[in-house]
């Protein structure tokens, strides 16, 4: 059952738990709103936000986690198995993010990013398929939404994200045109390898469809040495090469900027 709240609860609810990393200066700054997996925040989470600072984006770490009153142990047992928050309910987490991230003064409301990782990918990639209105507003519980709840989104950075069953995105694509980029390891066995990347090559998107990197011998949470999953290995060089490619990605980003159809 989805909780009913309003969109201003939801941010309130949101805020405790957030955190922001942000370059030098008063801005405005494009920001990057980082989505963490089904294991919750990390530490590597303010490492990928370091990555971000240093390309000149302010990055905001939302924790779903928090305000719902999931524990670590609770979050393995039934939001990794997909028993609670699949990806589609949780995209209510980024509409509020970006509804608060287009308030601030420092922030450039039309350059945002959404980046996740894992169950964060399933999210973004859920929110990016939705129709607004009466379908996002039931499957999220939040009412009280913008017109666009996506207003200001260029891109969408994944990191070996769910895209199987009980996914949206999967069959109905995407309905903005944010030149997505996928990060896929050819030693995933938690969401897939190459048939992963596959699956999200034929995704439909309106413009440019999603580019997919291959890490050869990346296994799932590539990047977290803290993992404690026998089926996942931490790979310096591998997280390296990926946290440059997320500054690259970002720095392309910025180039782009959102568009109003005024129609």
């Amino acid at each position: 059952m989805v909780g009913r709240q309003t969109l201003e609860e939801r941010i309130a609810a949101l805020l405790p738990g957030l955190d922001i990393v942000r370059p030098e200066g008063n801005g405005p700054f494009p920001v990057v709103i980082q989505l963490h997996g089904c294991g919750g925040k990390k530490p590597m989470q303010t490492r990928w936000a370091g990555a971000a600072r240093l390309a000149g984006w302010a990055a905001l770490i939302i924790d779903s986690y928090r305000h719902r009153r999931i524990s670590s142990l609770e979050a393995y047992a039934t939001v990794c198995t997909g028993a609670r928050l699949w990806g589609r309910e949780r995209a209510g987490d980024l509409y509020a993010a970006l509804e608060w991230v287009r308030r601030q003064s420092w922030a450039d409301r039309n350059r945002i990013v959404v980046a996740g990782w894992s169950h964060g990918g399933w999210t973004a990639l859920d929110a990016m398929c939705m129709s607004p209105g009466r379908e996002v507003m039931e499957t999220t519980g939040l009412s009280g939404l913008p017109c666009e709840p996506l207003a200001g989104l260029v891109g969408a950075f994944l990191v070996y994200p769910f895209a199987g069953p009980g996914s949206l995105a999967r069959t109905r694509g995407l309905r903005v045109d944010v030149s997505p980029m996928a990060l896929v390891g050819t030693r995933d066995v938690i969401v897939g390898g190459r048939s992963l990347g596959r699956a999200l090559e034929r995704m439909p998107t309106p413009g440019q469809a999603m580019q997919v990197v291959v890490l050869e011998g990346a296994t799932h949470a590539f990047d977290e040495p803290e993992a404690r999953d026998l089926r996942t290995r931490h790979d310096l060089e591998i997280t390296a090469r990926a946290q440059r490619m997320y500054r690259d990605y970002l720095g392309q980003a910025e180039k782009r900027s959102w568009i109003v159809n005024a129609s």
